[in-house]
């Protein structure tokens, strides 16, 4: 099942409280619009459903704690399957720092929900679905003589593929362990968790899909790389530099700008992209984007003017 919602979706909105109210008022106008757009009380009413299911998804999310917290603090990529928190707020300190008043990849850093410079996503439509069942469960099933082989998907934080991860798919009543170094693609088999049939119970294949975190995206050219934008200086770039590079498991490496180098050019760093086949990693490019000054100083200015010889 799944919800139809608006791309600029607001839980709060969705609710009719404000983003200060407490646990209370939260449980209070929920339960209020959800008897108002029970379907028992509206039958056959279509838009009724919808809001029903719209409104119980919101509480799912606000009735709860600890998702609240994830998605006061980054909207709705907080409630996307593979998302890691630690990498999110690794990549906007990174981000904060490197700026250093020189502006940052991607613009403003100030809120980190929705679909501005960390978007790439998906909208809230899809996420709010996804809490009645749209993602992990069902499967497709083959026909044997024992019960069917089912098949479901899971989606992994960089981390969690890199360090193995438990994990609860489709109606399965317990966990299963994802062990470490998995990449996109690949199929995890569990015996005997399959559809029953007559001859026993078929086997349930879990396939996995890795997310890049937020500020990281997939490079076109090799699936199993990342890019992500890396500011510098004017004088980094013409004198090189050491410079600092988010990784996408929430760290970070020290990486060596060439002098001369120029906006647009990707520097390689190797084994810190998605994990492989085999247990290897892809690689990290860091694009350098060579910043100016935002400044009115006629110093500045004439600086640049001067500049301006030096180029053939």
């Amino acid at each position: 099942m799944s919800t139809t919602h608006s791309g600029n979706t607001d839980l709060y909105r969705i609710l009719g409280v404000a983003r200060t109210a407490d646990a209370d008022e939260i449980k209070k106008a929920y339960r209020a619009l959800a008897k108002q757009y029970h379907p028992d009380l509206n039958p056959g009413d279509k838009r009724s459903e919808e809001k029903f299911k719209e409104v119980s998804a919101a509480f799912a999310v606000l009735g709860d704690e600890k998702k609240r917290a994830t998605y006061d603090e980054f909207g709705a990529d907080g409630l996307r399957e593979g998302f890691d928190a630690d990498a999110a707020r690794n990549y906007k300190r990174w981000a904060q720092q490197s700026a250093g008043g020189r502006g940052a990849p991607g613009g403003d850093f100030g809120g980190m929900g929705g679909a501005g410079p960390f978007g790439g996503f998906g909208d809230l439509n899809d996420i709010l679905g996804s809490l009645f069942g749209g993602g992990l469960g069902g499967g497709r099933q083959r026909t044997h003589r024992r019960g069917a082989d089912t098949e479901t998907e899971v989606v992994l934080s960089v981390r969690e593929a890199i360090e193995g991860v438990e994990v609860m798919p489709g109606d399965l009543p317990g966990r299963v362990r994802i062990p470490p170094g998995v990449a996109t693609g690949q199929r995890i088999r569990v015996p005997g968790k399959g559809a029953v049939g007559p001859a026993g119970p078929g086997d349930l294949f879990i396939k996995v899909q890795v997310s890049p975190p937020i500020g990281f995206r997939l490079d076109p050219q090799a699936p199993d790389d990342l890019e992500v934008d890396l500011p510098v200086t004017i004088a980094q770039a013409m004198l090189g530099a050491s410079v600092t590079v988010p990784t996408p498991e929430a760290g970070t490496v020290q990486l060596r700008v060439p002098a001369g180098a120029q906006s647009g050019q990707r520097l390689r760093l190797r084994g810190k992209g998605l994990p492989k086949k085999g247990g290897d990693r892809g690689d990290l490019l860091a694009r350098l984007l060579v910043r100016v000054p935002r400044t009115d100083d006629p110093r500045a200015q004439e600086l640049a003017r001067e500049l301006e010889q030096f180029y053939a």
